[in-house]
């Protein structure tokens, strides 16, 4: 009876010790602090003002701005990448790489040690001289037993760790919205100059023929002693110059076609759609841009990326002063061994207690961990800051650029009405004897270089508005768990592992930072 009560004594002492270490935790290092750019609340791009209209605001979803074009053909294409595009499927991997992570960092919490050992041996002993008689005995020994040790989080080390792989799993949704927004502007981008290219390629051809046709009136001319060689020679050189130009135009045609088809997740190949029609370039007033506060740069996914990263590493400063202090576990095994011997007997154990491990003498290794973890704590404040500036940057000088270059398509425009009406003239005059054939070249080379110009501000305006949106962060929108990776993917990965609900379950129901994640989970 005393031998019980003792037991039982020890098993309650121990019991009561580890209530009591529960209830008496703290949790070290520094509360998570969202990073802000207070400045941002009240700036304004310097030619922002100038490229909107109030009246155009609910003109576009942001998260489908490229809508604004009203381009059925980039509309299917954007669609098709943010299904197909590699990329981006990889971000949705690591999603459930970060969630598998999440659910490591979790099973800290409980026993960290269950470990269930056994053995059977058979043994067979041979006597041989001595007192004992000769002769051999065998039996068999068998023994099971279930350990258990759980180190209590008695000073944060892993609710830390839970909180920096928490944060770091919203990190990678964010970085597979913000994945989301580079495909979509990359595939404007690319769909935008393929039809430049395409339509230079056009106006090459078309120049050619005038050349052409002013290269055959020249030699008959030359033929018939009506003009020198040079005039029929520069008339050539003009021609055959405009005809080696379209070969290297239609390389960079057939190089952005299979940037395409890749951001597609294609084989390089003809794509559907984009020579099935005659295309003109759209040209986007900047009146028809609606205007964006640009504090939602806050919203853009890598800047919101870039503040959970600070959660992830603000949370490594607790888990390294935890190192400071010892590591309390209770203890506990249950035994049971036995042998075949006749007469031996069955005996069973039983152990609780608790334990302590402390490293008190680390020669500054704590001391100087913590300060490389408080050191890459201020490294990611920084960068955090720094895309916030780099951000505001993108959006200034793509407002900028809407501005002017729609300053300067209006300049444009009529340079190429004069450069048409200077050629007109310059045919004429040649044809009545008032003018040499090198002012029609010339002529001919100015309408050429102003057609080009042309079609390159109109290209370049539609980069700074595609800029634009991508620098606030555009083109993102809420991901279904079931959508991150295709059904055939999801359904390979459970067969060859057993992910359980976590490439089911949802994830998020809507964006949200660290500080504001931090405050939901303790309220709940």
């Amino acid at each position: 009876m005393t031998a019980r009560f003792s037991a039982r004594l020890a098993f309650r002492l121990t019991l009561a010790g580890g209530i009591l270490a529960l209830t008496a935790c703290t949790t070290l290092g520094p509360d998570y602090e969202e990073p802000s750019a207070a400045w941002l609340q009240d700036w304004q791009p310097s030619a922002y003002a100038a490229t909107t209209d109030q009246a155009a605001q609910k003109q576009v979803d942001l998260r489908f701005w490229w809508q604004l074009f009203n381009d059925p053909v980039l509309n299917r294409l954007i669609d098709e990448a943010r299904r197909e595009n590699l990329q981006l499927r990889i971000a949705g991997l690591r999603v459930f790489e970060s969630r598998a992570q999440l659910g490591i960092a979790g099973s800290s919490l409980y026993p960290q040690l269950q470990q269930v050992g056994g053995a059977v041996n058979y043994v067979n002993n041979q006597y041989h001289g001595g007192n004992s008689p000769v002769g051999s005995q065998s039996f068999g020994a068998y023994n099971l037993g279930l350990n258990v040790g759980w180190e209590l989080d008695f000073w944060g080390r892993f609710k830390r760790g839970i909180e920096s792989a928490d944060a770091a799993f919203f990190a990678s949704i964010a970085n597979q919205q913000d994945m989301q927004v580079l495909i979509s502007a990359q595939v404007a981008d690319a769909y935008f100059a393929y039809r430049t290219t395409e339509t230079r390629i056009a106006i090459a051809h078309r120049n050619a023929e005038i050349q052409k046709r002013s290269y055959e009136i020249t030699e008959k001319l030359f033929k018939s002693g009506e003009e020198s060689e040079l005039d029929l020679q520069q008339a050539r050189t003009q021609y055959l110059a405009t005809l080696s130009s379209i070969p290297d135009l239609e390389i960079s045609l057939a190089q952005i076609r299979n940037s395409l088809a890749a951001l597609l997740g294609r084989p390089p190949g003809d794509i559907e759609g984009l020579t099935d029609r005659e295309y003109r370039l759209p040209v986007i007033a900047p009146d028809r841009i609606p205007e964006i506060p640009a504090s939602l740069l806050n919203r853009r996914p890598d800047i919101r990326s870039a503040a959970w990263q600070v959660a992830t590493q603000s949370a490594q400063i607790g888990i390294a002063e935890a190192d400071y202090y010892p590591a309390i576990s209770l203890l506990g095994s249950i035994g049971w061994s036995g042998s075949s011997l006749s007469g031996a007997s069955d005996t069973g154990s039983l152990l609780l207690g608790s334990g302590l491990q402390w490293n008190i003498f680390d020669h500054g290794r704590i001391e100087n961990n913590i300060r490389v973890q408080d050191a890459r704590l201020q490294q990611l404040i920084e960068a955090y800051q720094d895309s916030v500036l780099q951000a505001a940057a993108e959006v200034d000088n793509a407002a900028y650029s809407i501005k002017k270059t729609a300053e300067q398509q209006l300049v444009i425009d009529e340079a190429v009405k004069a450069s048409e009406r200077a050629l007109e003239i310059a045919n004429r005059r040649y044809r009545e004897g008032y003018a040499n054939f090198q002012r029609v070249l010339d002529a001919q080379r100015s309408m050429f270089a102003q057609a080009e110009r042309q079609l390159l501000t109109q290209s370049s305006n539609i980069a700074a508005v595609i800029s634009l949106y991508k620098s606030l962060g555009g083109g993102w929108s809420e991901t279904p768990v079931e959508q991150l990776i295709p059904a055939d993917t999801r359904k390979t990965m459970q067969d060859r592992s057993n992910w359980g609900e976590l490439l089911t379950a949802p994830i998020s129901d809507t964006w949200t930072n660290p500080a504001s994640e931090q405050e939901r989970s303790q309220d709940e």
